[in-house]
């Protein structure tokens, strides 16, 4: 359950609000009425920042290509045939 708190109710109440967001999750916090910032456990900050940039391996092991744009489109030559020697 995600809660919502002014910004001076945060920091005049901010032991609470830590709390908050350890037991029940995200806390998001507001200026003037406007969402502006969340609080979230450190648990799912570093989820979201290991999602965010996968790390070496999820990045081979990935289904999309990942070389397009470093090669050069193939041209389409034709062979030339050897010159008869004999």
């Amino acid at each position: 359950m995600t809660g919502t708190w002014q910004v001076q109710e945060a920091k005049s109440r901010f032991s609470e609000f830590l709390q908050r967001t350890l037991s029940d999750g995200p806390q998001t916090v507001t200026l003037r009425g406007v969402p502006t910032a969340v609080l979230v456990p450190i648990e799912e900050w570093e989820r979201l920042q290991r999602s965010a940039r996968p790390d070496l391996k999820d990045w081979l092991l990935a289904p999309h290509a990942r070389t397009d744009h470093l090669t050069p489109p193939r041209r389409d030559f034709r062979r030339r045939r050897p010159p008869d020697l004999g």
